[in-house]
């Protein structure tokens, strides 16, 4: 066994560093030095007790499912991955053998899904060395920053939310994604480079003006406009024909609804957690909307690492970076993090050789 540091979630506002022991690799385990991991949005509401994707009620957990790192140590059984690679993984991890996994199901309703960064059976990044599994885990190429590579997991959600739950824009379409978050601005990047029409809609303006060197051709704030009906004037048009709904809001989601044109094509990301959000119901089904959820991926970060590889050169990445702290003051940066929304974009936990 061997002794590390690690970020421990104990409970709401109960984020510690403790020493804990990992075991020895399994065949098909690899041992990870992270390099960086992001604190994302849902890091924070476990932070806060706002959220029970974080299971600490049932022992205390590592987070950290945004990463990137440099494998330390492979399994005897590992075949696709060496020592020295550069790495990303997986956040849902399902099993391949329950019902739900033989039947093609999503990861999110594995009967028996780990979940990183969130589960006491697993290893977060927020640690000295995390242990994941090889199936879960995918090699970056080697002219990548490791920041970039800890951009992946935000990337492959916002660019399956386009893709993966087949949107498939083209340049004739209208694109309206509702919150400029990372996963936001992924799925706008994703849009763009189909070239379609790209609309991105958030209240704070410094997202906004992020939002347009990242794929949007027009920003809106909500609070004031009518968004349905720029898009309408703007275009000259009955509405978006895609909308990927990224900010989990009810103001968000009930938006989709009024700007949609006729068989618009609509993709809910953004996390609502135990809430019930009214929308107008004849919208759904006089407009014969088509509505895909989207809970995780599957089998998607091989082909977004390959995505984002041929837009690098479009986008900044490394550019999605606002702050970065060292892995010793993770207090300073979830408390950074919860008082400067407004002007943060993805913060960065930074890991030393």
């Amino acid at each position: 066994m061997k002794k590390i540091t690690a970020a421990r979630m104990h409970g709401p506002k109960d984020l510690r560093l403790e020493q804990i022991e990992i075991p020895e690799l399994e065949p098909d385990q690899i041992l990870v030095k992270p390099k960086a991991v992001g604190i994302c949005g849902s890091d924070i509401s476990c932070f806060l007790g706002l959220s029970d994707e974080g299971r600490y009620d049932i022992a205390p957990y590592t987070p950290g499912h945004e990463w990137a790192g440099k494998v330390e140590a492979v399994g005897s059984a590992v075949t696709s991955i060496k020592v020295g690679d550069k790495v990303v993984g997986d956040c849902l991890c399902p099993c391949f053998k329950c019902d739900n996994c033989k039947d093609g199901k999503m990861p999110s309703v594995c009967e028996n899904m780990d979940e990183i960064g969130f589960m006491p059976t697993s290893y977060g990044a927020m640690a000295d060395l995390m242990i994941t599994n090889e199936a879960y885990t995918h090699v970056i190429p080697d002219d990548w920053s490791y920041e970039m590579g800890a951009l992946v997991e935000n990337f492959n959600v916002g660019y399956w939310g386009v893709w993966g739950n087949g949107l498939d824009p083209d340049a004739q379409d209208i694109c309206c994604i509702i919150g400029a978050g990372t996963i936001g601005l992924s799925a706008a990047m994703s849009c763009k480079a189909s070239n379609a029409t790209v609309f991105v809609i958030d209240p704070i303006e410094q997202r906004r003006e992020t939002a347009l060197k990242y794929g949007a051709d027009y920003v809106l704030d909500p609070t004031a406009c009518n968004v349905a009906e720029e898009v309408r004037r703007i275009t000259g048009t009955d509405g978006a024909t895609v909308l990927v709904e990224c900010s989990g809001s009810d103001a968000g989601i009930q938006s989709c609804f009024d700007i949609a044109a006729p068989s618009a094509r609509i993709s809910a990301v953004g996390h609502s957690h135990d809430r019930m959000v009214p929308i107008r119901w004849e919208d759904f089904i006089w407009k014969t909307l088509t509505v895909k959820g989207s809970a995780g991926t599957k089998f998607w970060f091989p082909r977004t690492i390959r995505f984002m590889s041929k837009i690098k050169d479009t986008f900044d990445f490394d550019g999605l970076v606002t702050d970065r702290f060292a892995f010793k003051d993770i207090d300073k940066a979830f408390e950074y993090v919860l008082n400067n929304k407004e002007t943060t974009q993805k913060v960065m936990l930074m890991f030393e050789d």
